[in-house]
């Protein structure tokens, strides 16, 4: 264990006067271990029925004494951890409950919850408030104390299952205690707790042993063990674990168990009936979204991305100073990416993608149409195959789809699933579900669709199926691309015509797709206008570098001195240039070289080099056409000489965060003078200094103030940056590529 591991965790359970494990297993006795490795000063106890696993945790310095039976050790003790059989739970707990003393609490380890609380009443009538239960996750194939290990419970979660009569006290205690050892606790309730477990747990330990047994009957076992590969071993290790363990296990979880293994069943038939019909699309399908879910939830659930967000742990640290000069290219439209996704989906045929952005945004839209069954191939370098299912080919999925931090894949899906035959939650991360849905909801409502919203009008989502849809007249009440497509793409599945009115040009990838995939959007003035009832071919779409992402490095080079940078084959659809005309209206020296259409969209290289940028007041035309790219424009405008202006930019309040006073907050950090106004701000150029500022989890934030370092007096700490992944997963590289000095490190490395 590391120094700072031990201590983080000193003077560990000072309320506990001792602890007495019953059960020294690997469990009970790992458990003590990793408090004596924690530097926990009580006494210990063990009580096992066999004498050599007591005299062993004796010998392994893991208890100070021990014995066959509880009652000898309960007066020296305030905790008591249950680490035996369902079976053995209810004789022992009656005993527990006649010796108990006042303040003594009991927790158990057992990983059938609803099994061992029908014990307890069966044995003494009620779960007490003074029990607290639990289940640990984590083991090993090895058993017995001999087998205990201190790190075991590292960074493994936890789950505590208490009753609603629990003693707070008590639960406060026992999640203290597995902290100490180093878990993540968390809480679910018992029936939850035996669904999850009978999934991930019982039923793939129920599959290797079946395995293995089925092999190990054959004539031929010995060629099968002999020439069995690494994947088989991987798949089958958990087989050599205690088997009298699984025994129990499973009468005690049996109903979970079944439901679980009928689910598989399920699985396996389907998987059986597309290699049975040569069904390659089927087949690729399954093991396309198996094998994405597999690296998908495993970056989230390891706090490499998505759940980082929640847990705030990556730092970028921006050295002050630096260069900027070079050719890169930066990752592609994020807006594109979405939407050539859904598209290709719905389509009838296959779309082949180029330049797919391979963020946590794009790639939660992905995941979510692979669980509504539709076969996708890649991504790889960029390329994305979609093997298309038509209008009404999706179908339900299993649970919530869960969409991370992208608000662009609520509030579009939005508009797709209200066109569907079945009902569907949206869902996502701590951020998104605190963003307004109610400007797609409510217009979704005018045409007919059944929404339910969290509180607030917030996430999650859930849209019910069936529901006729009417084209409609709308007005946006604040000019919105998100909206804006949400609507177009549920006027697909709507009777008659809808247009949209919008009070000023939003970016309009989305009319330019669905012409691409020949379904035509008019455009008539301010108002696009779509007609019910069409269909979408697949096809090829080259999806070029993100505008959006190309403006930190637009900025960067125009206020660096001796700037030189090249951004090639950069989006400049005549919608999102809005940062372009802002920043040269400001001074900034930008050509656009090699101008191009790819796929329906405008493309060139930009050329950008160092100039004396000077303050502006924004035009109000080109604020929906930069709304994404205000955070690094106000790092232009802190460079520039005067005073640069800005109004009528309320949407920038609702964004991943209330980017107006975020913003304004890291400025007046870093002593840029700057005056917030509802709908804007001001903001006076000048030098500026160093310092510790706050993304607040918006990743747009957090590349903007790392862009600010090139010219601060002082180094620039942001927090909270683990967003950056969702948009612009290479960006340290890319900027420490040009001359930057980012580096992106771990809370409190």
């Amino acid at each position: 264990m590391s120094e700072q591991g031990i201590s983080k965790r000193q003077a560990v359970l000072p309320e506990e006067s001792g602890i007495l494990v019953i059960g020294l297993g690997l469990i009970g006795g790992s458990l003590l271990a990793a408090l004596r490795e924690a530097g926990y000063k009580g006494r210990c106890y063990g009580v096992d029925l066999n004498p050599n696993e007591v005299a062993l945790g004796r010998r392994m310095g893991l208890i100070d004494d021990g014995g066959a039976d509880p009652a000898a050790f309960l007066s020296r003790v305030s905790l008591i951890v249950l680490a035996i059989p369902v079976m053995a739970i209810a004789p022992v707990m009656a005993q527990l409950s006649r010796l108990r003393r006042h303040g003594q609490i009991v927790t158990d380890v057992g990983s059938t919850k609803s099994a061992i609380r029908d014990q307890i009443r069966a044995g003494i009538g009620q779960v007490p408030s003074w029990l607290v239960l639990g289940h640990p996750i984590a083991g090993a194939e090895k058993s017995g104390v001999e087998a205990a290990n201190p790190m075991l419970y590292q960074h493994h979660r936890v789950i505590l299952t208490p009753e609603a009569d629990t003693d707070p006290g008590a639960l406060r205690r026992i999640e203290h205690l597995w902290r100490v050892c180093g878990a993540h606790v968390e809480q679910l309730t018992v029936e939850r707790h035996d669904e999850v477990l009978a999934r991930t747990s019982h039923l793939p330990h129920l599959l290797a042993f079946s395995l293995v047994d089925t092999l190990a009957r054959q004539d031929d076992r010995l060629d099968i063990f002999r020439y069995a590969a690494g994947g088989f071993r991987d798949f089958t290790r958990i087989a050599g674990s205690d088997p009298v363990m699984w025994r129990d296990i499973y009468l005690a979880n049996r109903e979970a168990v079944l439901e679980a293994l009928a689910e598989f069943e399920t699985g396996v038939s389907e998987l059986r009936t597309a290699v049975a019909g040569s069904d390659g699309d089927a087949m690729l399908g399954i093991f396309s979204r198996a094998s994405h879910a597999r690296h998908y939830f495993d970056r989230l659930l390891s706090q490499k991305s998505y759940q980082a967000m929640e847990t705030r742990n990556v730092v970028y640290r921006a050295g002050a100073g630096g260069q900027v000069r070079g050719n890169i290219r930066v990752p592609g439209d994020k807006s594109m990416s979405h939407r050539s996704i859904m598209l290709g989906a719905l389509a009838e045929g296959v779309t082949t993608v180029e330049g797919f952005l391979e963020g946590e945004d794009s790639l939660a839209t992905l995941q979510a149409f692979r669980e509504m069954g539709v076969a996708i191939e890649g991504p790889q370098a960029g390329r994305v195959v979609i093997h298309g299912v038509g209008l009404h080919g999706l179908k339900q999925p299993k649970g919530a789809l869960y969409l991370g931090n992208s608000g662009t894949s609520m509030r579009l899906f939005a508009g797709l699933m209200a066109g569907q035959t079945f009902d569907v939650t949206l869902t996502g991360d701590e951020s998104l579900n605190r963003r307004p849905m109610g400007r797609v909801a409510d217009p979704l409502r005018l045409m007919g669709a059944v929404i339910d919203t969290g509180e607030g009008g917030r996430p999650p989502l859930t849209i019910r199926g069936e529901q006729r849809l009417a084209g409609i007249d709308y007005d946006l009440p604040m000019a919105s691309a998100q909206v804006k497509s949400c609507l177009l793409l549920a006027g697909m599945y709507a009777t008659g015509d809808t247009r949209v009115r919008e009070p000023a040009p939003t970016r309009d990838h989305t009319e330019r797709m669905l012409t691409a995939f020949g379904y035509p959007v008019a455009r008539h003035n301010d108002v696009a206008h779509i007609a019910g009832g069409g269909s979408l071919r697949g096809g090829f779409i080259d999806v070029p570098a993100d505008i959006s992402s190309a403006a930190f490095f637009l900025v960067a080079a125009s206020i660096t001195p001796g700037a030189d940078l090249t951004l090639e084959h950069v989006g400049i659809n005549p919608t999102r240039v809005g940062v372009i005309n802002i920043l040269r209206e400001m001074g900034a020296s930008i050509e656009l070289l090699n101008e191009r259409e790819v796929s329906g969209e405008p493309v060139a290289d930009l050329r950008v080099r160092h100039a004396e940028l000077h303050g502006i007041d924004i035009p109000v035309d080109q604020v929906p056409l930069a709304i994404d790219e205000f955070p690094v424009l106000f790092i232009a405008a802190a460079n520039a000489r005067g005073t640069t202006r800005l109004r009528d930019a309320m949407e920038l309040r609702v964004k991943e965060s209330d980017r107006i006073k975020a913003m304004a907050d890291g400025l007046d950090v870093l002593g840029v003078v700057n005056t917030v106004v509802e709908d804007g701000i001001d903001i006076v150029g000048g030098r500026y200094q160093g310092g510790e500022v706050e993304s607040l989890g918006d990743h747009r934030i957090a590349m903007a103030f790392a862009v600010a370092a090139l010219r601060a007096e002082g180094d620039i700490t942001i927090r909270d940056c683990a967003n950056v992944a969702t948009s612009f997963p290479n960006f340290p590289a890319l900027a420490h590529e040009v001359g930057m000095q980012v580096e992106a490190v771990a809370e409190g490395a």
